[in-house]
Formats: structure tokens, C-alpha cells, sequence
């Protein structure tokens, strides 16, 4: 389904009483929540849908729109989160849907966010609007290539995650460029990106020696998040 045919395509499928979902991706996740008549809490926060649903209408055909991204990006932390710590921070590169997403999940998880963009001044008014409330952080993309002298304080009992949430690094775009001096001591590293799985920026990781977590954790908790949405 090409840029500007979904709303056909669900008028279409939504007709039919065997369907039971559809999962969407870039770049129809905005015209997804557009076409739904009813939209979950967490997807109009966000403001983009990757999962539409039949609704529950008795008479005519309604179309349900949720957002798995986030909390699929969340799954492979459950161990980590289910812990109490004294304080959490993330540093998420990116500014584009998927950051949406997991900035709000880690808003909600009580994290103190560090958003970095190509634009600072898109990054600090999307997180003015995902994380109103806390000390977050807006930086420019390069400010993590130079290296750093900043002498982190004691980590243990904190939790610190690096993400990758833009294309860079993806077959066929530009490289990620991250000083390993920027990340404090135990930090876990996630990217989301999936083509390659193992990422150049994953691989500088393990060996500055850090933890890290690939693209497939969050592809599959989605899509599983998703599946119990289609089928109950």
C-alpha cells in the first residue's frame, strides 16, 4: 500500500468480517491514525498509529487505531525496569516517529530524557510536548561524536540507556557517528535499526564495553503486542 492508498485499502478491508488487523509502518503511520474513527490514548500521544483494528460499532464498520511501538521497544527492558533505581536517564538519537515512541514509553517509566536531532530546536519542542514535566535535555546530533571529559558520577543503582532511534546506520544511510565517552559506566545500548541487525554503532558498543540490544528485541515486541490485538 503505497503513500496516500490507505484510506482506500481500510475502507476496503474493513468490510470484510474476517479481517482482523493490519500493521502499518513508515510512511503511513500518520495516515493510519487519520483514518481510524476511534484512537487509543497512547497512539494520539504519540500522534502516529502502526496498528488498526475493527472496531467494536454494532452497525456500521469502525476501525480501531493503537500504537505497539513503544512498548514493544520496552520489551526486552522488562527485567531492567521491574527494578527500582535511584535514577533513570536515556539518551535517545532522533527525532522522527520512532523516537516519538519511545520517548514517550521511557517518559513513563520515569526516565530523564536527552533528546538529540539534527535540529535542536525540533528535539526540545518534541519533548516540550512527550515529557512536560522533568529536567529533559535537547542537543545538537554532533554533540555526541566529539569526545568528552565529563567524569560521571556514581552509576550503581541507576539505569542509563544509549538509543538509536533514527536511520543512520541503516544500509544505504549515513553512518552513526557516537563517542563512547558520552556514555556512563553500565550503560545498555539499543538500536533499533534492523538492516543490518548488527550495527556498526552496536558493534563500537560491545567494544567500549557496554551492553547492547539490537533492532529484532523491538520488531518482535511490537508485532507481538500487535498479534494479541488481531486475535485477542
Amino acid at each position: 500500500v503505497a503513500a496516500g492508498e490507505l484510506e482506500a485499502y481500510v475502507d476496503r478491508v474493513s468490510q470484510d468480517p474476517n479481517w482482523r488487523g493490519t500493521n502499518v509502518t513508515m510512511p503511513l503511520k500518520h495516515e493510519a491514525l487519520a483514518r481510524a474513527d476511534l484512537a487509543h490514548s497512547v497512539a494520539k500521544r504519540i500522534g502516529v498509529s502502526n496498528t488498526l483494528v475493527p472496531g467494536k460499532a454494532e452497525r456500521s464498520p469502525q476501525v480501531g487505531a493503537f500504537n505497539t511501538d513503544g512498548a514493544g521497544f520496552l520489551e526486552p527492558l522488562q527485567d531492567e525496569l521491574a527494578k527500582k533505581h535511584y535514577f533513570r536517564m536515556a539518551r535517545v538519537l532522533g527525532t522522527g516517529g520512532a523516537a516519538r515512541a519511545i520517548l514517550t514509553a521511557l517518559y513513563d517509566e520515569g526516565f530523564t530524557l536527552v533528546l538529540a536531532g539534527r535540529n535542536p530546536d525540533k528535539a526540545r519542542a518534541m519533548l516540550d510536548e512527550i515529557a512536560p514535566e522533568g529536567d529533559h535535555h535537547a542537543v545538537a546530533l554532533e554533540h555526541f561524536a566529539e569526545p568528552t571529559d565529563f567524569a560521571f558520577d556514581n552509576r550503581e543503582g541507576c539505569l542509563d540507556l544509549i538509543v538509536n532511534a533514527s536511520p543512520l546506520g541503516m544500509i544505504g544511510q549515513p553512518p552513526l557517528v557516537f563517542d563512547w565517552s558520552h556514555a556512563p559506566p553500565g550503560s545498555i545500548v539499543y538500536d533499533i535499526v534492523t538492516s543490518p541487525l548488527d550495527t556498526n554503532f552496536l558493534k563500537s558498543a560491545r567494544g567500549a564495553g557496554f551492553e547492547t540490544l539490537d533492532g529484532l528485541n523491538m520488531l518482535i515486541g511490537q508485532a507481538a503486542l500487535a498479534f494479541e490485538k488481531f486475535f485477542g
